[in-house]
């Protein structure tokens, strides 16, 4: 399902409404949105905040397609903003500082490799988000994450091991399942501003 720009800025204000209801309210909207918006899709909700440089301010979702894609960005939205264990929760007046980003993902495939180390030979960097699985432990990274630290794909894998709480070195044995998805991404290029579609430099 290829999204629209004007599917992706109903996605982002309906993420920051989700918020600044519950924020200001103290509920969670009910989502009313196109057929198309509420198929299910795995997405994830981005908060940045706007200090010169962009710094992550919360970032939750669901990776599978699992729930109508209009309420999964209502959740995701909420939980970014109020659950992401990293952070302390996002006030009202702290969201005039703060960009709101939706990334809506394919379904994650497990890449088949016949030796580990081909692994960084399936991945492209700036098209693919990468799901490290071993075990009960399980890291997921956005495709923008590695262009915005400048990763290679070995660094991507190792990066999301440690997201797992897995030794960095982990995606190299043998039980470990790597998958990877890719995603359409529309974020405010300003509080409350113009929605835009991110669109990622791959190498």
């Amino acid at each position: 399902m290829n999204l629209t720009l004007e599917d992706g800025e109903f996605l982002v204000r309906l993420a920051r409404k989700a918020i600044e209801t519950r924020l200001r309210e103290g509920r969670r909207i009910r989502p009313s949105a196109p057929e198309k918006l509420m198929e299910p899709r795995g997405v994830f909700v981005t908060l940045n905040k706007v200090e010169g440089a962009h710094r992550l301010r919360g970032c939750i979702g669901y990776p599978y397609p699992e729930h109508p894609l209009a309420e999964a960005v209502v959740d995701a939205a909420i939980s970014a903003a109020l659950h992401d264990p990293r952070f302390k929760p996002v006030s009202l007046e702290e969201m005039d500082e703060i960009i709101v980003e939706v990334s809506v993902l394919t379904p994650p495939e497990r890449i088949v490799v016949e030796r580990p180390e081909d692994y960084p030979r399936h991945i492209v960097i700036g098209r693919d988000g990468l799901i490290v699985s071993r075990g009960g432990f399980r890291g997921l990274l956005l495709p923008q994450v590695p262009i915005e630290w400048g990763w290679d794909a070995e660094e991507f894998l190792t990066q999301c091991c440690l997201k797992a709480w897995l030794p960095p070195d982990a995606w190299l044995l043998p039980d470990t399942e790597v998958y990877r998805f890719q995603a359409e991404i529309f974020a405010e290029e300003e509080p409350r501003g113009r929605v835009i579609r991110r669109e990622l430099e791959r190498r």
